[in-house]
């Protein structure tokens, strides 16, 4: 079985907001900030990143703190995004899926229910989904189905030795989690199904949820996925880039 590094790669931040943000209907009164990331699985097996980031024709790029374009970033690590070979996308929200058209050389995989929700049914369209999308990459990866270029996810599936992607809905229709064989065990980048380390510790979401009871069966479906807590990994706490190796500018091993 391949063995890989996990890496966090951030793009942009800090950014902040209220604490309720991060933690669903608490802490309206504090302060509290975020980073953006996307991850690079690396090792034995095909280099695989996760999740595409904001490009830089999208137009928050602009308004993020310290915002650098996907691209640029894992070029920090040695990875061209042109030659990406392997995507994953956990969800289809803006700041997760914008930067698709960096990675024109890529198998994008996205779970089927996350997809069709998105790229075909008119209730995306309406606000309190469509200020979470993005209509350019939503339209590229329309624009992929039916070719070899996309993988529509049914569910858990293992898309390469060592890589196993886990339907984990809640914080969207079809989140998808990404668990990975490492050195350390299972590690699992659970994506924005807990934007922090604190919504898995405290059993809390953060406010933007699609449906609450699939989000608390997700969370304890990822926390059983991880040989240990300290490898569920969120998908935008400061900690991430601030707690583990730095490897390059922005650039953490998480396991």
């Amino acid at each position: 079985m391949p063995v890989y590094r996990v890496y966090a790669v951030k793009f942009a931040g800090p950014l902040t907001s209220s604490g309720a943000f991060l933690m669903w209907f608490k802490e309206w009164d504090r302060t509290v900030r975020r980073n953006y990331y996307l991850w690079c699985l690396r090792g034995d097996g095909p280099t695989v990143v996760v999740d595409a980031g904001v490009a830089p024709s999208h137009p928050a790029a602009g308004g993020l703190a310290n915002y650098l374009s996907p691209a640029r970033a894992l070029e920090r690590l040695g990875v061209r995004a042109d030659q990406v070979e392997h995507l994953v996308l956990s969800h289809l929200h803006w700041d997760h899926a914008s930067g698709l058209e960096l990675f024109p050389r890529a198998r994008v995989y996205v779970q089927e229910r996350e997809f069709r929700f998105w790229i075909h049914d008119p209730l995306a369209r309406r606000p309190p989904f469509a200020h979470l999308a993005d209509a350019k990459a939503h339209a590229l990866l329309a624009s992929l189905e039916g070719s070899g270029r996309l993988a529509l996810l049914q569910g858990d599936q293992e898309i390469l030795p060592g890589v196993r992607c886990l339907l984990a809905p809640g914080h969207s229709v079809g989140l998808q989690a990404v668990a990975v064989q490492t050195e350390a065990g299972t590690a699992v980048l659970g994506s924005d199904c807990g934007h922090t380390f604190r919504n898995y510790r405290e059993d809390w979401p953060s406010a933007i949820i699609t449906d609450l009871v699939a989000w608390m069966h997700s969370m304890d479906k990822l926390r059983a996925a991880a040989s240990r807590p300290e490898l569920l990994f969120p998908g935008h706490d400061r900690l991430l880039r601030d707690d583990y190796p730095l490897v390059a500018e922005d650039v953490t091993l998480l396991a």
